[in-house]
């Protein structure tokens, strides 16, 4: 892809999941309609048993492609606090969570395709390129297949030429951009729909963002993650399959091989 192309092709991403025990979301179906891949909880930062059996069988039902959602043991503090881990201790817990939603998928005889990092962890994936490394070295020892979701950037590009791993550099509608393409965490999202839909609008015939600085920045994409707690979330993702019909990342990849007319 170059500067200034039109995208043809782009997954849209929720997560699934996200409750455990008496803490429940039960907003996150509302927009499970308008994705084309879910990213569901493993049980450390969210998701108990039923909770991921119900998400596994409604993707099954829609038709989605499924991928594992991994964070920090946090469960009081839903994944969004910071942990410093070695790297055996990130090996363990990443494959500890997408090994069991592996297996949990082959009951239902469905495969999981992808790995999204969560909350705290995937500020740290997007900051930190040894972290990221950590992830996907992990990830690909599960299965050299799944694919590495990360925010879009050097560090997510770089991870997978380092680790030989395939990534989907993922943008937010709602986050702020700094002139590099990263995300500026530090920064409250603008929870404002207009503003996202022209934002989605000038991504699709640009392949650019607009960004802190009052400019333009070109951004590679695959995918874009919608979440279910930003206000008028199901209108957002509505609206934007709209513009342009959602495809799986691996629908996509095959499509730009020539694969796929």
């Amino acid at each position: 892809m170059t500067l200034g192309n039109k995208i043809e092709n782009i997954d849209f991403n929720i997560d699934l999941a996200q409750s455990f025990g008496i803490y429940k979301n039960n907003a996150e179906y509302s927009i499970l309609d308008y994705a084309s891949s879910v990213n569901i909880s493993c049980g450390f930062h969210a998701g108990d048993p039923l909770s991921i059996r119900e998400a596994l069988l409604k993707a099954k039902e829609k038709n989605v492609v499924v991928g594992a959602h991994i964070g920090f043991h946090d469960i009081q503090g839903f994944g969004y606090r910071q942990m410093q881990l070695s790297d055996d201790e990130i090996e363990a817990l990443v494959v500890y969570q997408v090994g069991a939603l592996m297996s949990f998928a082959k009951t239902y005889k469905l495969e999981i395709e992808h790995v999204r990092p969560h909350g705290a962890m995937y500020q740290q994936a997007a900051e930190d390129f040894n972290f990221a490394c950590a992830i996907a070295k992990a990830v690909k020892k599960c299965s050299q297949w799944l694919v590495y979701y990360g925010a879009a950037g050097e560090v997510t590009q770089k991870t997978g030429e380092y680790v030989n791993i395939p990534i989907a550099q993922e943008i937010h509608l709602e986050k702020n951009y700094n002139v590099d393409g990263t995300i500026d965490f530090s920064r409250k999202d603008v929870e404002n729909i207009f503003a996202s839909i022209n934002r989605l609008k000038t991504f699709l015939a640009t392949s650019q963002i607009d960004n802190i600085a009052g400019g333009k920045t070109y951004i590679d994409a695959d995918t874009i993650h919608f979440s279910n707690k930003i206000q008028n979330a199901q209108a957002l993702i509505k609206q934007s399959k709209d513009l342009i019909v959602p495809v799986p990342v691996n629908y996509k990849n095959a499509y730009k091989s020539g694969w796929i007319d």
